[in-house]
């Protein structure tokens, strides 16, 4: 009996080990892009959809950071270009409604002071190794709850099969999130 219940107290440890340790906030959270046109002007606009969480390995010291953007979610201030970059030479939202950001596992440490991201972006069914700068935080890595995590990277949008308007559009986007992380 006595095994029985230590085997069951380490299967509870492990599947808590696999869950998230904390969620995004999708109302405190969200993420940006920007793209030059014209070399004059920006088109920029922000993702209202934005969830995921942070997977902490404990053991490892490290965690991993899993973002999910709503494509159709994205706010712009003209109704016409939030028609076109929702459009197929753009994010295709029909047929590819969500762009997926899963970080390869960081250490803790590297929450509080800042630094790269690398991991696996997907965008238009297509998925790339990109890297973020995460921005230093004053966080403690065990009390990450309440913690806001800054990204920004760039991307070449040719990379993900967004190949229309290159004569006006600049290929490389900017992108950026500012996730919340809470409780689940």
């Amino acid at each position: 009996m006595r095994h029985l219940l230590w085997a069951i107290a380490l299967l509870l440890s492990a599947a808590s080990a696999s869950a998230a340790d904390l969620r995004i906030d999708p109302t405190r959270s969200r993420a940006e892009f920007a793209v030059r046109l014209l070399w004059v002007s920006t088109v920029s606009g922000s993702f209202e959809g934005i969830r995921g969480d942070l997977s902490i390995d404990r053991e490892a010291r490290t965690a991993v950071v899993r973002a999910v953007l709503d494509t159709e979610s994205i706010r712009m201030e003209s109704a016409r270009l939030r028609r076109w970059v929702l459009a197929p030479e753009f994010f295709d939202s029909v047929h590819y409604p969500q762009i997926l950001f899963t970080s390869d596992p960081l250490p803790l440490e590297l929450i509080s002071r800042g630094g790269e991201i690398k991991g696996k972006l997907t965008m238009r069914g297509v998925t790339r190794d990109e890297t973020f700068h995460l921005q230093a935080t004053r966080c403690p890595a065990d009390a990450l709850a309440g913690c806001v995590l800054q990204l920004q990277g760039m991307i070449d949008r040719t990379d993900f099969e967004m190949r229309g308007r290159r004569g006006a559009l600049s290929d490389r986007v900017n992108l950026g999130m500012a996730i919340v992380l809470d409780h689940p």
